[in-house]
Parts: C-alpha cells; sequence; structure tokens
C-alpha cells in the first residue's frame, strides 16, 4: 500500500507537465542536474581537504607552500597605524567634498 505503483508515477508526470508546460521541465531538469554536480564537486572538494587535515590554529604565520614559519606574525606598531590612518584620512578630504545636507523641516 505504501509503494508507488506505476501509475502514481504517470500522474505525478502528467501533473508536473501540466503545471509547468512541456518547455520549462527540461530547462529545470538541467538546471538541477548542473546544481548536483556542483554540489557534489564540492562536497568532494571538502572530503579531500579533511583527508589532508586541517592546520591547526598557531600564531606563527603561513607561508605560501603551507609550511609553518619559525617567526611570529608581523604588525603594525601604533605610530604607523595612525601615521596609515591621517594619510587615509587626508587623501579622502581632498579626493570627495561632502556632500551638503539641507536642514529638515520641522512638522
Amino acid at each position: 500500500m505504501g509503494a508507488l505503483a506505476p501509475w502514481h508515477l504517470a500522474i505525478l508526470v502528467l501533473v508536473l507537465v501540466v503545471l509547468f508546460g512541456a518547455k520549462r521541465l527540461p530547462d529545470s531538469a538541467r538546471s538541477l542536474g548542473r546544481s548536483m554536480r556542483i554540489l557534489k564537486a564540492e562536497t568532494q572538494g571538502l572530503r579531500e581537504d579533511d583527508a589532508k587535515g586541517a592546520p591547526g590554529k598557531s600564531d606563527y604565520t603561513q607561508t605560501p607552500d603551507d609550511e609553518p614559519s619559525a617567526l611570529p606574525a608581523q604588525s603594525k606598531t601604533l605610530e604607523e597605524q595612525r601615521a596609515e590612518a591621517l594619510r587615509f584620512l587626508a587623501a579622502t578630504e581632498q579626493s570627495t567634498p561632502a556632500p551638503s545636507v539641507p536642514p529638515t523641516q520641522p512638522r
């Protein structure tokens, strides 16, 4: 009683053709097939990444060949950050003027 009989599938196909039309069904099936291939490729890529072993979090910088370096990550000093921020502000002030906004009227 719970199994699908061939006439169940025929009715299902007939309903799909009536609802979506004969032209849209092949396009929909093609799009679904592409999506399934993309999903399969992405999950396979994730499995391969897991098989390689995810690198653990560390305080070391990563070199281009993904081997940890013995040196800790370099960061800018506070003075370098301030100087960079001032250069950025000076450059943005010169390039684009602030838009003038008319005052709103009280209601």
